[in-house]
């Protein structure tokens, strides 16, 4: 009988895990559907407004053509080499910067940390500003110096914060504390390269501080897709190592889990795939912080379910933020980095000040 009521429990709990994970697969293909309808929305607004069958008509008469479609010039120029491309890099970036976000809150055990905790944001920034201030780049040159600059000072932050934390002891108060330091470093570099440079540079710098996807073009589109795809993939193998994570260390290395090379590993990822980012688009802040927060409250803490569909989220955000930038005050435009700031800060505030551990 004992044997018969056990068998009966472990199919109950079978069943209701199954409802139970069944609801967050289904997340999935309806943010996903969402974020498609989204997308073409977004496509189709703008100075030129087009409708969505002629969006619908340019896009399938191109990556498509053996299906007979026909679409006009104008939209194809419209759609192909002006919107989609920022389109997609939305897409992109927010699920990318969603992913690093829930991967760095995953890592280190704290709700309010993001992959520019650890300075890469700051460290991007100083880049910037002294390749457009004084001209000095670490490699490249001509329009690539500031990509280059921002990519290579970003990830040597990351590098630098690893090998402070590493002295102490990989633990995440060691990594936020040593993010924290970098931050402020290279905050005050950049300001006093503001302070030196002239007008028309200190513009540059503030512009491109503020983030925006107007320099959104299929190539870089293609460098920023390469990054997430190799790293997002990795990041999943993991996200049952940051379910142990969050129990505490001692829990997950009695689970067999390596703390420290998972730690290691995910604070790499995230930094690749944040700074493939920000090195072409500037700072874009809040949706690494808030998107795998808003999808926490719909599906809960697992990794499994909460990094895709944290994914999905970020992408969301992020085209609705810049959907936005761009409608608000046409004919000109609000940078993207200002627009998730205005979302992002009573968000969070709101969630910071109703939720409370409820979902973490």
């Amino acid at each position: 009988m004992a044997v018969e009521a056990t068998e009966l429990d472990a199919a109950g709990i079978g069943e209701l895990y199954a409802r139970f994970t069944a609801r967050k697969r289904l997340f999935i293909p309806i943010g996903l559907l969402v974020l498609v309808l989204f997308a073409m929305v977004a496509t189709s607004l703008g100075a030129a407004s087009l409708g969505l069958g002629e969006v619908f008509r340019a896009i399938v008469a191109k990556a498509l053509p053996f299906t007979g479609v026909q679409s006009n010039e104008l939209a194809d120029v419209i759609v192909w080499d002006l919107r989609l491309p920022r389109v997609l890099m939305a897409i992109v970036a927010g699920m990318g910067f969603a992913a690093s976000g829930a991967t760095m809150q995953g890592v280190t055990r704290n709700p309010l940390v993001s992959p520019y905790t650890i300075g890469i944001s700051s460290a991007a920034g100083f880049g910037a500003a002294l390749a457009i201030v004084l001209g000095v780049g670490v490699v490249g040159t001509d329009k690539y110096i500031v990509i280059a600059n921002a990519f290579v000072f970003a990830l040597l932050a990351a590098f630098l914060v690893y090998g402070m934390a590493r002295i102490r002891g990989t633990t995440p108060e060691t990594l936020i504390l040593a993010g924290i330091a970098m931050m402020y470093l290279f905050s005050a570099a950049t300001s006093l390269l503001q302070y030196i440079g002239t007008q028309e540079q200190v513009a540059g710098v503030v512009y491109w501080l503020f983030g925006s996807l107007t320099a959104a073009t299929w190539d870089k589109l293609l460098v920023v897709s390469i990054f997430f795809a190799v790293c997002f993939p990795i990041m999943m193998k993991y996200s049952w190592d940051l379910n142990a994570l969050a129990a505490g260390d001692d829990t997950a290395a009695s689970l067999g889990v390596n703390t420290k090379r998972v730690r290691v590993i995910s604070v790499t990822l995230a930094t690749l795939v944040t700074v493939s980012i920000i090195c072409f688009t500037g700072i874009i802040g809040f949706v690494c912080l808030v998107a795998p927060h808003i999808t926490r409250m719909v599906i809960g803490p697992d990794h499994r379910f909460l990094l895709p569909c944290s994914c999905i989220v970020g992408g969301l955000l992020l085209l609705c933020a810049d959907t936005l930038g761009r409608m608000v005050i046409q004919p000109a435009e609000i940078p993207v980095g200002i627009v998730t700031s205005f979302i992002g800060v009573p968000m969070f505030a709101y969630l910071l000040m109703t939720r409370r551990r409820q979902y973490w």
